[in-house]
Parts: C-alpha cells; structure tokens; sequence
C-alpha cells in the first residue's frame, strides 16, 4: 500500500484523488475520542476512583488487545455501579467537550445535504446531547442502567440487541444506508478504536482520528493531526 502524506499529520493509504463531499450521502463517526475529546467509560469510573482500572481495559481493547468488545465492556461498566446520576452530570459538564473542527465537518457535511450517523460503544447519556448539539440524524449507542438515581453496574438492553459493539456499528451503517437507499461507498466511517473497524471496512471512505496503530494503518485517510475538519482538505 502506497502511502502519502499532502500535509503533516494527514496520510492518505489509499487513491482518493477526485473524491468530492458531494461524491457521499451519509458520513457516520465513532463518538468517544472521536467527536468527543473523552472516554465517558474512563471519566464516570473518576467518580469511583477506578479510572486506572478501567482506562486499562478501555486501551487495551481499542487497541484492539482485547477482542470481545462486548465483555470488556461489561467488566468495565460493572466497575461503575454506585456512581449518580450527577456525577455523570458533572463529566458531561465539565470534562466533555466536542474535538476541534467537530462542529466544522458536521456543518460541511450537512451543507452538502449528506445525513449524519452518531454510532458509538460509549452510552446515550452523553450520546443524545452530543446529538442534539451538533442535530445529529441517527443515533445508536449503549443504554446504562439506573436505579434511585445510581447506576446499578449493567446496561438494558434494546430492541436491536445488547451492545453496540464492532459488528453493531458495520450492522448500524449497512441498514442505515439501505433506510436512505444509498451504497455503503457512498458513506464515509470516522472512528479512532479496533472497534470502528468493521464499520470503516465496509464504507466507500473510512477515517481514522488519532487513532490507534491498528486502525491508523487499515484506514484509507489518517488524520493524526490537527481537527476532524482538516478531511475537508481532502474532499473538494
């Protein structure tokens, strides 16, 4: 695989050349350190004093060390039993924040009458706010279960199974695509973890944002540098 670089911090692995904004119909994005400049999971275990602990799963997992999403994930969130519904509150308030240019590509995008796929293996709690921030038009992502105002260490599950995990992603575009009676290339996947692989794999432009190593090399574009925006440069 040819490999440039048209600007530092942006690589491109694959030919992309003549690729327009307008050229995609759907653009979907991983949320936590995506979107997002946080792992939720790592910031809520704060309120509990685990957060080393479960940053450690966390890493190893969207490093791709870790191969069942679904149970790490699990082990991460019954780490979380105990902590409130205002602690919660509180990292939404004060350590979440979008990524630089976030709001920018959101814009473009939209601008270019492309829809907006929010598909993330964090949880709804912050998932529905970054939505209705950036008027988000689909949404898929974990639900935490609350009891008295604590969480209780579990998730509920919904009506389309247990927990977005990779294959939830791939499974999220496809169908999103096939609802707007679109080509999966005609969808770009943005995402940072081994997790947005399956999703990455199957869109006609997949993104990689600071991301790990693993999904650094597989992406057709790496942005290690700089905002999401900076994919524009890329896109006429």
């Amino acid at each position: 695989m040819n490999t440039t670089q048209p600007s530092p911090g942006l690589v491109v692995n694959a030919p992309i050349s003549g690729l327009k904004l307008s050229d995609f119909k759907l653009i979907a994005f991983d949320m936590d350190s995506t979107l997002i400049n946080i792992e939720c999971v790592d910031e809520i275990a704060d309120a509990v004093g685990r957060k080393a602990e479960v940053a450690a799963i966390t890493e190893a997992a969207m490093r791709g060390e870790i191969t069942d999403f679904k149970d790490s994930l699990r082990r991460r969130v019954a780490l979380l039993e105990g902590v409130s519904v205002a602690s919660m509150d509180e990292v939404y308030r004060e350590r979440l924040r979008l990524n630089p240019g976030a709001a920018e590509l959101v814009r473009a995008c939209k601008d270019a009458s492309m829809k907006v796929l929010l598909v993330s293996g964090g949880f709804t709690y912050f998932a529905d706010r970054v939505r209705d921030v950036l008027a988000i038009d689909y949404l898929r992502a974990n639900v935490l279960e609350v009891e008295n105002g604590l969480l209780t260490g579990r998730m509920i599950d919904q009506p389309w199974g247990d927990i977005c995990d990779g294959e939830e992603k791939r499974r999220t575009l496809l169908a999103t695509c096939a609802e707007l009676g679109i080509e999966p290339s005609q969808a770009i996947a943005m995402g940072d973890g081994a997790n947005d692989l399956p999703m990455m794999g199957v869109a006609g432009l997949s993104v990689a944002y600071h991301a790990k190593p693993k999904v650094r090399e597989q992406a057709m574009v790496a942005i290690n540098e700089g905002g999401l925006d900076r994919l524009l440069e890329l896109l006429a």
